[in-house]
């Protein structure tokens, strides 16, 4: 066995994952404690070393990988976002770059990759988009509509909700969330119009409680797909394996019949 293909049978085993995983949660802290000035100043220098060390693992792994996979490891989007998150990470953080340190936190992010169920979860998203951007449009549709129709009725009297277009999404966005929307903008407006009512309880109606439940179901399906077809795969290699081994036992059935015969005679 060449090194190449001991280094990928140790990057593949469960205890390497599992280290690599408690290595980014372990860094989470670090970078949590980070942020408070009275621990910076008592233990400082160990926090740093500390997240040094973990970045150095990082680049470890990631140098490995790259080593065993060569070019594959770039078609691979999960190892492209590592590598990303790696990269950003070894970026100076002085002058111009300065900003970057905030974005040491995204090394948090890699659980998503290291960890099999958050992975499943991430690739249904992600095959939800296209079905979920006929239900955007839709959404998107009834928000135009309704601040049209809002800023026509309610711009005069509440113009700092409804005097533009543009401040009737963001009020309808603020109701579409439920955020503060009774005491906060729709019964103070009923004040003046006692049946805005009739407006609101649909709009929330349609954007609340049926275009965002479109949207999660879209997510859940997709999710449920990816499970499947991670399942499928798991049983494909399963019956691969069933069969190999039945190959085997049926050659060397057949190796010691030939054997056995061969004796007799």
């Amino acid at each position: 066995m060449s090194l190449r293909d001991r280094l990928a049978d140790i990057l593949d085993r469960p205890l390497v994952r599992n280290f690599i995983l408690g290595v980014i949660l372990f860094n989470a802290v670090i970078l949590g404690l980070e942020t408070s000035a009275e621990i910076m100043d008592a233990f400082g220098p160990v926090i740093i070393g500390l997240d040094k060390l973990c970045l150095a693992i990082f680049v470890v792994e990631i140098t490995a990988k790259l080593f065993v996979h060569r070019g594959r490891f770039f078609r691979d989007g999960w190892n492209l976002f590592d590598f990303t998150i790696v990269a950003i990470s070894l970026i100076p953080a002085a002058q111009t770059f300065s900003v970057l340190r905030a974005l040491r936190i995204l090394r948090l992010l890699r659980v998503v990759s290291v960890a099999p169920s958050l992975r499943r979860v991430i690739e249904g998203l992600l095959n939800a988009l296209p079905g979920m951007g006929s239900v955007f449009m839709l959404m998107g549709l009834i928000f135009y509509i309704g601040a049209v129709m809002a800023t026509k009725l309610f711009g005069a009297a509440f113009p700092d909700w409804f005097g533009t277009l543009g401040k009737s999404m963001y009020s309808l966005f603020q109701i579409m969330t439920l955020e503060s929307w009774s005491m906060g903008i729709v019964r103070p407006v009923m004040e003046t119009y006692p049946y805005a009512w009739a407006f609101f309880v649909p709009f929330i109606l349609a954007t609340t409680f049926i275009i965002l439940n479109l949207v999660v179901g879209l997510v859940v399906n997709s999710m449920q797909d990816a499970h499947n077809v991670e399942a499928d795969e798991l049983t494909g290699n399963y019956r691969d394996e069933v069969l190999s081994r039945l190959s085997e036992i049926e050659g060397l059935l057949k190796a010691q019949s030939e054997s056995k015969t061969g004796s007799d005679r």
